[in-house]
């Protein structure tokens, strides 16, 4: 394509000349991108140079220990930074090391994890550190290859340890570093495609190559990228008048950053209606017993453990679904509690409304108070069911929505006395 070999061998005087009219943005479909040697290096300097003044404030990029490397990984699939550190140091304080970790029950690990969301990775990172310390001796592999083979360890994931935790040239390319290059190359194309993903690969992978015999490896190329699209490069109102790349950024001299990645039209997310029952577990006769023992047995509530593989796999909830067209929100609760945990209820009172948003549909739950119509319940579309005391709802795993009722029932203090 010779635009852009054209512009990647154009000198920096003739880039801060160029004329910054918008211009038709280019493709590059099967089209191979011609990387110009002298500016590669070019580009490399002045990254590093940059790098070397302004950085992140990353707890687990000032370090080289793979573990927590590879926490913070796996906490960072699909999760904004800014939340990951609200969790980072905290579940390390509980699981130190592999081993630590390991031997952690998958309850335990789901604990620590509750609110992070994406529970999977839990699972998935739970999985792996007993992998490891049962294949590798408790040594987390360097390799991309085998770090891939471990539970929830995608080409990203495992690109990112084995570069940020053993500086293996590798490109990562999260979506900070696919913006840098969409723009400074101009790529017309969605990045997402195969063919474009090569392209930023082999970007990444020139930038790399420049610096055998120099400072800054390939773990220094891979973090300056990231905070190069993070601090500078961001998706809207870039700072390119302060960008160390500007010299040679094509989406600049069409004067057009924020057209570049071009993304395809994200689909619509559906919206559903949920019914659920805080189900209180009735007293027994205790003639014998004093008050506030009966009081205790009223402070019960039925939850259910949801099955594992499925979306919050392995996490509590208070039993309840999806409501179906024309049925009643009650006639919901009602039904899919039986189909849930098999037991007959009459649903009382609406407690709350809770609105809470998932990465591909948004729900409604309507949360109603419910009291057993008599038999005992049974993991039938769940794995587990179990009575608990509100004062022990804490012990649980619980997702976001569902904490958001144990919220409201702590304050509202129903759990203390069934009104």
């Amino acid at each position: 394509m010779s635009w852009i070999r054209d512009r990647l061998k154009a000198s920096s005087k003739e880039a801060s000349g160029a004329s910054r009219a918008p211009k038709e943005l280019p493709s590059t479909a099967s089209q191979q991108i011609a990387l110009d040697p002298s500016l590669m290096k070019r580009l490399r300097r002045a990254l590093l140079r940059w790098h070397a003044r302004v950085q992140r404030d990353v707890p687990w990029r000032q370090t080289r220990d793979p573990y927590r490397i590879l926490v913070a990984e796996y906490m960072s699939q699909q999760t904004q930074l800014a939340r990951v550190r609200a969790y980072y140091e905290r579940f390390l304080r509980r699981f130190p090391d592999v081993w630590t970790l390991a031997r952690a029950s998958l309850d335990q690990v789901r604990k620590a994890w509750e609110g992070l969301g994406y529970y999977a990775r839990a699972r998935y990172l739970h999985e792996a550190a007993r992998q490891i310390v049962r294949e590798h001796g408790g040594r987390i592999p360097d390799d991309p290859a085998r770090l891939s083979a471990l539970p929830g360890c995608g080409p990203y994931t495992a690109a990112a340890i084995a570069s940020l935790a053993f500086d293996r040239p590798v490109p990562v390319l999260d979506g900070n570093v696919r913006r840098v290059i969409c723009r400074i190359l101009a790529l017309g194309e969605d990045p997402r495609r195969r063919a474009i993903e090569w392209e930023l690969r082999a970007f990444v992978a020139a930038l790399m190559a420049m610096g055998k015999n120099s400072k800054g490896g390939a773990r220094a190329i891979n973090q300056a990228l990231m905070d190069l699209g993070a601090l500078i490069c961001r998706p809207r109102a870039p700072h390119c008048e302060r960008c160390c790349w500007r010299f040679a950024c094509r989406a600049w001299q069409l004067a057009s950053p924020t057209a570049f990645p071009v993304k395809s039209a994200a689909p619509r997310r559906p919206h559903y209606e949920i019914a659920v029952g805080v189900i209180w577990r009735p007293p027994p006769a205790l003639s014998s017993r004093s008050r506030r023992m009966q009081r205790d047995f009223e402070s019960e509530v039925l939850i259910a453990q949801r099955r594992e593989g499925g979306l919050l796999g392995g996490l509590w909830e208070f039993p309840g679904g999806k409501r179906e067209p024309g049925e009643s929100l009650r006639r919901c609760c009602a039904r899919e509690i039986e189909e849930e945990v098999g037991l007959r209820v009459r649903v009382g009172r609406k407690l709350l409304t809770i609105r809470h948003a998932y990465s591909h549909f948004r729900i409604t739950m309507h949360v109603f108070e419910c009291w057993p119509l008599g038999g005992s319940p049974r993991a039938l579309g769940c794995q587990k069911v179990r009575w608990v005391r509100c004062s022990h709802l804490s012990r649980y795993p619980f997702p976001a929505a569902n904490r958001r009722i144990i919220e409201a029932l702590r304050e509202g203090d129903l759990c203390a006395k069934r009104r």
